[in-house]
């Protein structure tokens, strides 16, 4: 725990704090066995007014693939942590600690209207090539093309513009150059669109739900992969 607090201060996207609010810390276990650490702003979300933002429908973003055969996956490192938050707002972000409060001066995740805030931003910057040869989904992008040569140019022009806008990707997490593709739980390829095998092993071998939570994940899980 100490170790993410000071990496998450080292970089900059937390400082301390002597804000009057003060939101608790959660562990979630990450498929690697490891804890990452997060701030359960529930409270906070209660209050906020909701960014009606759109995002986009899943089916809208597939059917622009029709045709493509070159695929390249770029996933946004830390995605919401490359917004800063206002500085009148930053001590809403507070969260305590056993050794103190802390603010966020970037965007946590957590936040209610994260996804709806970072998804504008997205389409603010990528606008001229969206339904062209880019698809941006929050934090994911994916470039595809017809052919090799298209894909060069629409790589290139896609980095560039990441570098401009100081967006960085997270290298370990990207793809490049790959005939197929697993994006947004669906895999892509010159074929067509086809649901990750995992998941479809997953709702066989669901449990029975036992609770309405548990009920509501499963029936969202199965209701994404209903196409």
């Amino acid at each position: 725990f100490s170790e993410q607090l000071k990496e998450l201060s080292d970089k900059g996207f937390i400082r301390p704090s002597s804000s009057p609010w003060g939101a608790s810390v959660l562990f979630v276990k990450k498929k690697d066995g490891s804890f990452q650490m997060c701030v359960d702003y529930q409270e906070l979300n209660k209050l906020t007014v909701k960014n009606r933002y759109p995002l986009p429908r899943i089916d809208d973003l597939f059917d622009q693939l029709q045709g493509s055969s070159v695929y390249s996956k770029i996933d946004l490192r830390s995605g919401y942590h490359q917004l800063r938050v206002r500085e009148e707002d930053v001590l809403k972000t507070a969260f305590r600690t056993r050794y103190r409060h802390y603010e966020f001066q970037v965007m946590p995740f957590g936040l209610t209207n994260a996804p709806a805030v970072f998804m504008d931003l997205m389409n603010r910057v990528c606008k001229p090539y969206l339904d062209k040869f880019l698809i941006v989904f929050t934090d994911d992008i994916l470039i595809y093309s017809k052919n090799k040569k298209e894909h060069e140019e629409h790589l290139r022009t896609i980095l560039k513009l990441l570098k401009k806008e100081e967006l960085y990707a997270k290298f370990s997490k990207c793809e490049f150059w790959i005939p197929k593709v697993l994006f947004l739980g669906h895999m892509i390829n010159s074929k067509g669109i086809h649901v990750d095998p995992t998941k479809i092993i997953s709702i066989k071998d669901w449990v029975s739900p036992k609770s309405p939570t548990e009920i509501r994940q499963f029936l969202g899980l199965a209701g994404y992969y209903r196409r």
